[in-house]
């Protein structure tokens, strides 16, 4: 597939680090219009105290309003395993879609095993208001953005190119970072790197902007690279390394990974597009599943 892009069309970009999931979020303005969208948002937890709350989610909403935006889509990259999405609450303040790519039938199938849900828990992916499937486009007023399928990770990852920038979810870390982890269920490292190459046809001065951030080796926080930077300089795909290089390291270094901390709470979340979900008795209430991970 072909990727039209616009090096000409800016966004303008403002980043949102949370340090308690080393997540960053981001507001994307088009800059044409007072429309925008948000990017993978952090809803806060104190997972030993089963205590939510919305400090993260709140500044990108007083930074819209302040600025006077128009907030028309919620975007997830993909289901988070690390930290819990704000979109609901956040669309409950200033409206917009929430968006997803379509492969989260997938995620909600194999988790809804996992959490031994219900059949009142729909795998259909009808949480969200817009299921993107690979080459699908939308726009934020004039700015169209296009979602890019990019497996491996998990398996409804998408990366959404908007004009100059692209939002890469955990497809690429910084290139000092490497790549995300594939041994969820449903990732596989062969997949995750032939994702990485598709995103690293795009022009060589597009923008990328990374999920996460983790400051290797005692380095400041970083979340803007370009695609020029990573073919050159990733530790982990950069300067011509081969699939089969990728596939050996990825797959002994996944091996020795632990869970994410926020695992359980976030794939319940985040497979119901960011709504906590609730006992017989309509309280929030999570699962711990015992050796089901």
């Amino acid at each position: 597939m072909t990727i039209a892009t616009d090096l000409s069309i800016k966004p303008e970009v403002h980043a949102f680090f949370d340090e308690a999931t080393n997540t960053i979020s981001y507001i994307v303005k088009d800059p044409s219009s007072a429309s925008c969208a948000v990017i993978d948002s952090v809803m806060d937890i104190d997972y030993a105290a089963g205590r939510i709350t919305f400090d993260h989610a709140d500044r990108l909403i007083q930074e819209i309003e302040t600025q006077g935006l128009k907030l028309e889509w919620i975007i997830e990259t993909h289901v988070h395993a690390d930290h819990l999405s704000a979109a609901p609450y956040i669309q409950d303040k200033l409206g917009g879609k929430i968006g997803v790519g379509a492969k989260i039938t997938v995620i909600q199938e194999t988790f809804g095993k996992v959490f031994n849900e219900g059949t009142e828990f729909q795998r259909d992916g009808s949480q969200f208001d817009a299921l993107f499937e690979d080459g699908d486009t939308y726009s934020i007023g004039n700015l169209q953005a296009t979602a890019i399928y990019t497996p491996g990770h998990t398996p409804a990852c998408m990366v959404h190119v908007m004009g100059n920038a692209a939002f890469v979810g955990d497809t690429l870390f910084m290139p000092d970072g490497g790549s995300a982890r594939a041994d969820f269920p449903g990732g596989d490292a062969g997949t995750l790197y032939d994702s990485i190459q598709k995103v690293l046809t795009l022009p060589d001065e597009m923008r990328l902007f990374m999920c996460h951030d983790y400051g290797p080796n005692g380095r400041d926080i970083r979340w803007e690279t370009t695609v020029a930077e990573e073919k050159a300089h990733n530790i982990h795909v950069g300067g011509g390394k081969t699939k089969e290089d990728f596939v050996k390291f990825r797959t002994e270094r996944d091996a020795q990974l632990a869970m994410p901390k926020l695992i359980i709470p976030s794939l319940q979340v985040n497979m119901r597009a960011g709504e906590v979900p609730k006992d017989t008795n309509g309280n929030p209430m999570l699962k711990v599943p015992v050796n089901g991970l």
